[in-house]
């Protein structure tokens, strides 16, 4: 006659919390890994707006080779005092490479060049028309 059992045995019930302990880990690497990116995107989005609101309005800058501040950008903009804090320590390289050049029948010269700003953690560029 065959025995009845009643409950699981012991080596049963570690195999069955070893499963779950895993698939659990499994999925706080994971969610984890997708906050680390959706962090790193919301930022490399918020320092391109800034960048390109900067370099787009600014007819003091982008159309020379240098190395400036952040700060120096903003001064002409009226700006919170906390995002004023948070760029004036931040040092960019701003330079500037002329794509074409050429002169209107009106006797102006266009030039459209490509502005590019860059950081330890960034770097956006985007192209620009100068009316000379």
């Amino acid at each position: 006659m065959a025995k009845q059992r009643n409950a699981f045995t012991l080596i049963e019930v570690m195999v069955a919390v070893m499963i779950v302990s895993v698939v659990i880990a499994a999925m706080f690497q994971v969610r984890g890994d997708a906050n680390s990116k959706l962090l790193w995107l919301q930022q490399s989005i918020k320092e391109t707006q800034y960048n390109s609101f900067l370099l787009g309005t600014s007819q003091k800058y982008g159309f020379e080779k240098s190395n400036v501040s952040l700060k120096e950008l903003v001064d002409d903009f009226n700006l919170e005092s906390d995002l004023r804090r948070e760029v004036k320590a931040i040092k960019v390289k701003l330079s500037y490479d002329e794509i074409d050049k050429f002169e209107t029948p009106t006797g102006s010269v266009l030039e459209i060049g490509k502005t590019k700003l860059e950081s330890q953690k960034f770097s956006t560029s985007m192209l620009r028309v100068k009316i000379q």
